[in-house]
């Protein structure tokens, strides 16, 4: 293998631990994600996922280090998002009640002053579509798996 992609956002909480055993890049999605809101010149993002990768640092100082400001729901709304994500959409449940409630949760980022939402979780895209918002979505599951095909296509 040329590098490591770990193709979800939680599990890079685990990133540092496996590059210290490893001797190829991997290919982190926040740096990759980074990259991305620096080309649309945004200097302050909202962030959905899961609990973890909305709370912990693992994923947020990534993007901080960078420039990026990150704003995250308030504490009911990280445990509705999260709770979504676990009871539904991993399930392979999709529900228009559960999409609006996403929807309201990225208005009131909007109202923080987000320049763009970042769909932290590779189910998320599965809810929520950039035709839902006028606010910039930027879904890393689509993200990491485009720059890593990209990059492998570099390698050719």
């Amino acid at each position: 293998a040329d590098y490591i992609v770990i193709c979800t956002n939680t599990m890079h909480k685990v990133a540092d631990e496996i590059e210290r055993h490893i001797h190829i890049p991997l290919l982190h999605i926040a740096e990759m994600t980074a990259v991305e809101l620096k080309k649309s010149g945004i200097t302050k993002v909202g962030l959905l996922g899961t609990k973890y990768t909305m709370q912990q640092d693992f994923y947020k100082c990534i993007l901080e280090n960078r420039g990026i400001h990150v704003v995250i729901p308030n504490e009911d709304q990280v445990e509705l998002v999260n709770d979504i994500i676990y009871n539904e959409l991993c399930l392979g449940v999709i529900s228009n009640e559960s999409k609006q409630q996403y929807l309201d949760i990225i208005g009131d980022l909007v109202k923080s002053g987000v320049q763009g939402v970042i769909l932290g979780c590779t189910e998320i895209g599965l809810l929520v579509k950039q035709d839902d918002t006028d606010i910039p979505l930027f879904d890393t599951t689509l993200i990491h798996a485009k720059n890593a095909a990209l990059i492998s296509i570099d390698k050719t």
